[in-house]
């Protein structure tokens, strides 16, 4: 793996040196002082009908303190 330098100049990324990459080499962009507008927001889970909150009641119940788990 390999690590190149450039900046962005009118919209097209220029290397700082001149590289031979083959013709649809994959490559990698990171922006080390962008931030990220788009990061995803992970929600809690929502039930379609607030009645079916009922079915997940918890219940707490007391066992002996002999009992075997």
């Amino acid at each position: 793996m390999r690590t190149l330098e450039g900046i962005v100049e009118n919209g097209r990324i220029r290397l700082n040196e001149p590289v031979a990459l083959p013709e649809k080499a994959k490559v990698f962009v990171l922006v080390p002082d962008a931030s990220d507008p788009t990061q995803a927001h992970l929600r809690s889970p929502r039930l379609a009908n607030p009645a079916d909150a009922e079915r997940f009641k918890k219940r707490v119940i007391q066992v002996p303190d002999d009992a075997k788990l």
